[in-house]
């Protein structure tokens, strides 16, 4: 499903006509184009694992001994300086918007990783729904044939709850590509070709014939819906929808976004040949068929088994991580920006809480731990005033200074940024109205 961007009304309006003519009523044109209910917008979560850096990336503090030893580089925007291992960053820095100030209070992976998936801490009755699912929900259509939610690379060992749709039920459950529980190092599986291989779990078809596939299809259905007559409650719906969309993406043509192998080599070296860049590429495919929302792990390719809790051996495995990251995330903007998908694609970067800026003694390599109180977060893309970074934090980068965030408000600016209202409602197992998200958008993050 791809949906029309400014270029298309451009060429069919004709490129013949003069820019003054254009002048008086592009403005009206743009505005009414994204004001338009019908555009469909999308999201891309880069979750990242083990919780990022922010000294090492995002938040640089040169000349302090809080610093550490990598240099900072001058992006596009003037004044605006990040990590020297995010050169691509930096020349799209006019689209990142870079929260300094991010302040929580959980430095705990299971109880990090939940806060900032779900808003809410972990704790009560209430089964919170992961931040894709609500979003999908708000975002996407009953009717889609790819699923409105994949979830690619997840690592679900720190809180297996904070990746799940909650109260919304399993039909908002994500599809996911390549999930991991294990709490060990994953080992790199690649393809004969030498990129990351990365394939829906637990959807594949049955090495028979056609028509003995399509006999059992039958037969299941049959069987289905007489268990269905009988048993006409919210589970067996909820769990009968699920398959049979799982069969009607089997059967898609659409489905084909999940195989790579059709793109230019030079395409798929530039995002990275690890899962994390070739699930960034994978995210891309899916936005052309319409997914409204795809989150992409990193825990890297190499070197320790939790990615970014870098407790130990701190700046090499960054700089690694770094790498990874840049490739696959600078790639994914500058190819949906040629494809006219990323004014309506936001983009958030995002781990469970920060590291420590003072370093640890002892620590081989050295390294940073848990560190919630001054972090940081990058929104991008549509919806979003890049060029700038919010907040600020002090000089040793351990308060936040100016224009704190907490993340029920991170979570209302992204839901703004999508078209989505924060105020609305889903109800609960417990018979409460939940918000989708409970703080208040920032201003001077949206567009």
């Amino acid at each position: 499903m791809f949906e029309m961007n400014r270029r298309d009304v451009l060429q069919t309006l004709g490129l013949s006509i003069a820019g003054g003519a254009l002048s008086g009523w592009m403005p009206g044109l743009a505005q009414a184009f994204a004001d338009d209910p019908k555009r469909r917008r999308h999201c891309i979560l880069l979750w990242m694992p083990g919780g990022a850096s922010q000294t090492d990336t995002f938040d640089m503090k040169p000349g302090h001994e809080n610093g550490g030893e990598f240099k900072e580089i001058e992006t596009a925007v003037p004044g605006l300086r990040i990590s020297e291992h995010l050169p691509k960053l930096a020349t799209q820095a006019k689209e990142l918007a870079i929260v300094r100030s991010l302040s929580t209070a959980e430095g705990d992976h299971s109880r990090g990783t939940y806060l900032m998936h779900t808003g809410h801490r972990p704790a009560g009755p209430i089964s919170y729904p992961t931040i894709g699912s609500s979003l999908s929900k708000a975002l996407g259509t009953d009717d889609a044939e790819l699923p409105n939610f994949v979830s690619i690379s997840p690592y679900t060992a720190f809180n297996n709850a904070a990746f799940g749709p909650g109260f919304l039920g399993p039909r908002h459950a994500p599809l996911t590509v390549g999930a991991s529980t294990a709490f060990r190092q994953v080992a790199a599986q690649n393809q004969a070709d030498g990129y990351a291989e990365l394939g829906v779990d637990d959807l594949t078809n049955p090495n028979v014939e056609k028509a003995q596939e399509y006999a059992r299809l039958d037969l299941w259905q049959s069987l289905q819906s007489r268990f269905l007559a009988s048993h006409p409650s919210a589970s067996p719906t909820a769990q009968n929808t699920v398959y049979e969309r799982a069969v009607r993406m089997m059967r898609s043509q659409a489905a084909r976004a999940f195989d790579l192998s059709g793109e230019p080599d030079e395409l798929r070296e530039a995002y990275g040949r690890g899962r994390f860049g070739q699930g960034c590429l994978m995210a891309r495919r899916l936005i052309e068929q319409g997914v409204p929302f795809i989150e992409i792990a990193l825990r890297g390719s190499t070197g320790g088994a939790l990615g970014w809790d870098t407790h130990a051996q701190n700046f090499s495995r960054v700089k690694a991580l770094s790498g990874e990251l840049d490739a696959g995330w600078g790639t994914l903007m500058s190819d949906l920006e040629e494809r006219g998908l990323l004014e309506s694609t936001t983009i958030v970067w995002l781990g469970e809480f920060g590291r420590t800026p003072k370093m640890a003694q002892g620590r081989q390599g050295g390294g940073r731990d848990h560190y919630p109180r001054a972090w940081s977060a990058v929104l991008a893309g549509g919806g979003i005033k890049g060029g700038q970074a919010f907040g600020r934090t002090s000089a040793d980068g351990t308060e936040v200074e100016d224009g704190k965030v907490d993340v029920p408000d991170l979570m209302s600016t992204l839901c703004k940024a999508l078209g989505v209202d924060p105020e609305d409602q889903n109800m609960s197992e417990v018979g409460r109205p939940i918000r989708i998200a409970e703080g208040k958008p920032i201003p001077e993050i949206l567009a």
